[in-house]
């Protein structure tokens, strides 16, 4: 029987049997796969505490045979994240990304920047040393870009005018061309899947964008640009995959609520 290690971060579990569960991770090693941990609702000493979600940990699995699961054999915890699931707020925003992450990735497609953003945004988020929002605004961003559907800020679909050109200071985003479209290229009188972002919030988001995460994460937004920000990602991040997180509807609820 072989086996392989991988330092991992759990996105989901499921019961399966009696006694058993089906764990979803996002492994450095793999990218994202399925393993099955014999016995984790039965024994008190096995997993006991480890596989949570969000937590990040070392595993040691057996390739399972034929069309079987690899099973989980060891789990170390290496970080729990405890700020993240004691804190609703919090959890609501780590749910929304582990789900963006298992609803995009294809099972064992290794991606390790992918997998870094995803370790730094929760470690950011447990720390609480940059607003929960902005740490958001970030992941999403830099995830999108990473899947090779990252939004162009940076001038006019259309007709290529650079975004520092462009006089208007508020500019439509075509869901559609997945572009910024100027005043002079918006035809329409009705504005069918666009969202009207201001000049200033566009430019941060471009900034976001192009820099690396220790540059990036230190940027500043109002509450305006913030809200702006953040309805603009939540709309076109899930209108990309083509898929809604169901965890973005228990965000959207805790926000209603505070």
């Amino acid at each position: 029987m072989t086996s392989f290690a991988s330092t991992a971060i759990l996105l989901k579990r499921i019961n399966f049997g009696d006694y058993d569960q089906i764990i979803t991770f996002y492994t450095l090693a793999r990218g994202k796969m399925s393993i099955i941990a014999k016995y984790a609702r039965k024994s008190t000493k096995r997993f006991a505490g480890i596989l949570e979600p969000f937590s990040a940990m070392e595993i040691i699995c057996s390739s399972g045979k034929g069309n079987r699961l690899p099973v989980l054999q060891e789990a170390t915890l290496k970080e729990p994240f405890p700020g993240i699931r004691t804190n609703i707020y919090k959890t609501a925003y780590a749910s929304l990304w582990i789900e963006l992450i298992d609803k995009w990735v294809e099972d064992g497609e290794q991606h390790t920047k992918l997998f870094n953003l995803l370790w730094h945004v929760l470690e950011k988020l447990n720390k609480d040393t940059i607003p929960k929002e902005t740490i958001s605004i970030l992941f999403q961003i830099k995830f999108m870009i990473l899947a090779g559907m990252g939004p162009n800020l940076s001038c006019c679909t259309t007709c290529k005018t650079k975004t520092d050109d462009i006089k208007q200071n508020r500019i439509y985003f075509d869901l559609d061309k997945g572009g910024l479209i100027c005043a002079g290229c918006s035809q329409e009188r009705i504005q069918k899947r666009r969202i009207l972002l201001t000049k200033g919030t566009v430019k941060q988001l471009l900034w976001v964008g192009n820099n690396e995460l220790p540059i990036a994460q230190k940027i500043k937004f109002s509450t305006n640009a913030t809200k702006e920000s953040l309805f603009f990602l939540e709309t076109f991040v899930p209108y990309h995959i083509k898929k809604m997180p169901k965890s973005l509807d228990f965000l959207r609820q805790i926000r209603r609520s505070i």
